[in-house]
């Protein structure tokens, strides 16, 4: 088969909402919304070999430590390994008092009644009830008509209702799920919520959490957006109740429907650690909360140390972090191109000079540090990269700052390196470049043993002893300066006539082990504009090797 020239008649366009007035569009997000993981529930599900109790374990603790108060912690009635896993958990005493874990069940009452006594004796807990309820599921799957549908969300409210009265040693709270929300008729969604709010009586002080999922996105998210904010609008009671989004990634964008379906009205929003779960995904957890950081709101979560996040998560549930998933990817501060390279490294040398922390880096919409990342990796060479990629990765590595038009110059030899290798050049390649070209005495015409300066009324008498071809030679020059002298020295020993162009020097490191990093630019006598740095822990003798290493690149 073949993708047909005319979809529509295979696939229909997603309805609009009759919404009149829309308020979503001019809200603005100001907090985080309450943060529920379903990583152990919704994620785990959704793996080729399900997480062990060891594996569970350690991603519950990695969640406590992120942050999250509220952690989907299974599907209890799925079997005896999940039931004794949150059995366990509650009774050793591993879940910290402000943390409150949840369970899903469908609504059946011999799955709900197994699901509350998997978490008997914890403190408070959350006990998750769904049924779908959208024309599909209604017609295709279950043979059953609206008054059935709504019949078992009201009995499974009943039931969540009687098995906490069974327990009362723990502070139960509600959830329902109008499951396949985002396909079903809303105002049928809205009649299955009230009636099961009629049910359990929520108030303001303990209210009930509706969650209304998008269990296979089908629209765009200012659709999904419109559901919610047309739901909150008809919602009897709906100060008695917390919207919570699960928004899945079907269309790639079950991020934008979540902070769409936040700025609707909702409270809440369910997803994984870098997005896992079934088919394409869940919303990532890390993408909204770190969306939520660059506009300065504080999310309530702490991924100070990302790389460990990565780590665990990786481990748990046995599959890779994509390189370009946002905040969290190897490659996501990394630049490769020339431009890019240029326009950050100017964003950071201009952080140096301001006066404030506001962040503005070009192309990086968030400081790597903050996340526990360094510098290093933000900027690396190959083909495609520019001088100031390539002084980039000097300063970080070595603390060299190239002068301009010195970067320009070293950048052909690395390009050259970058085409004939046809491969990404790392810091090692390019400082293994820049020794040859310009420190590197070993072949090379002009060799320092040793120096000394005398002065002689103005002038500046430079005596010393280099190796010139192969050959130890005593020579002298006189100047006006020390590297004047340099040049006349070399010059009447057979060396090339140069004229200095520019010069420049700095300290590399700090304390007792600084070294001075001396740069120059040449002039030769047909026009040729020629580069030497110099390094040494006297900065008059880094001055002197930068004149030779601008000889013999002469």
């Amino acid at each position: 088969m073949t993708m047909l020239r005319d979809p529509s008649v295979k696939y229909s366009p997603f309805p609009q909402v009759p919404l009149t007035q829309r308020d979503w569009p001019t809200r603005v997000t100001t907090a985080a919304p309450i943060w529920l993981s379903t990583d152990m529930r919704d994620g785990n599900q959704a793996l080729i070999d399900p997480m062990d109790a060891e594996k569970k374990a350690r991603f519950f603790d990695l969640l406590v430590r992120v942050g999250l108060k509220e952690i989907e912690v299974g599907f209890p009635s799925a079997g005896a390994t999940e039931f004794d896993f949150i059995s366990g958990l509650v009774q050793s005493g591993r879940i910290p008092d402000d943390v409150t874990p949840q369970v899903l069940t469908q609504s059946r009452a011999d799955l709900i009644r197994t699901s509350f006594d998997s978490l008997a004796g914890a403190k408070t807990a959350i006990v998750h009830v769904y049924n779908a309820v959208s024309p599909a599921w209604r017609r295709i799957v279950f043979g059953l008509d609206m008054p059935e549908i709504k019949a078992i969300a009201i009995d499974g409210a009943k039931q969540l209702r009687d098995n906490a009265a069974r327990l009362p040693g723990t502070d139960w709270r509600f959830q329902y799920s109008p499951e396949t929300f985002s396909t079903a008729e809303l105002d049928f969604s809205i009649e299955c919520c009230a009636a099961v709010m009629d049910i359990l009586q929520p108030t303001t002080e303990n209210p009930i959490i509706l969650n209304l999922p998008a269990t296979v996105e089908a629209s765009t998210p200012n659709i999904y957006a419109d559901q919610i904010e047309y739901f909150a609008k008809h919602l009897p009671n709906r100060d008695r109740a917390i919207i919570s989004l699960h928004t899945h990634n079907d269309r790639g964008t079950g991020v934008a429907a979540a902070e769409l379906g936040l700025l609707a009205g909702a409270d809440r929003v369910e997803g994984c650690l870098f997005g896992n779960g079934e088919r394409t995904g869940n919303s990532c957890l890390v993408t909204i909360a770190l969306n939520m950081y660059t506009q300065g709101i504080d999310p309530g979560l702490d991924f100070s140390n990302i790389d460990e996040v990565i780590a665990t998560v990786e481990y748990c549930n046995q599959l890779p972090v994509h390189p370009r998933h946002p905040y969290g990817g190897e490659l996501v501060y990394t630049a490769f191109s020339g431009s890019h390279q240029d326009a950050i490294k100017k964003g950071f040398a201009a952080r140096e000079r301001q006066n404030d922390e506001r962040w503005e880096v070009p192309y990086l919409p968030i400081d790597p540090a903050d996340l526990g990342r360094s510098y290093e990796a933000v900027i690396r060479v190959n083909s495609q990269s520019g001088k100031g990629g390539v002084a980039w990765v000097l300063e970080q590595d070595k603390g060299l700052k190239l002068p301009k038009k010195m970067q320009a110059s070293f950048s052909h030899v690395v390009q050259a390196l970058a085409d004939q290798t046809s491969r990404e050049l790392t810091a090692d390649d390019i400082w293994g470049a820049f020794d040859t070209a310009y420190l590197k005495v070993e072949d090379k015409r002009f060799q320092l043993v040793d120096w000394h300066e005398t002065h002689s009324g103005p002038d500046r008498i430079f005596a010393g002893k280099l190796t010139i071809d192969g050959t130890a030679r005593s020579v002298s020059g006189r100047g006006n300066g020390l590297m004047s002298s340099v040049i006349a020295a070399l010059a009447e020993s057979g060396g090339p006539v140069m004229d200095i162009v520019d010069y420049s020097e700095h300290a590399i490191g700090q304390g007792s082990t600084v070294q001075a990093a001396a740069y120059v630019e040449c002039r030769t006598a047909d026009g040729k504009s020629v580069f030497g740095c110099g390094l040494d822990t006297d900065v008059a003798t880094a001055s002197v090797r930068a004149i030779l290493s601008a000889a013999n690149g002469a």
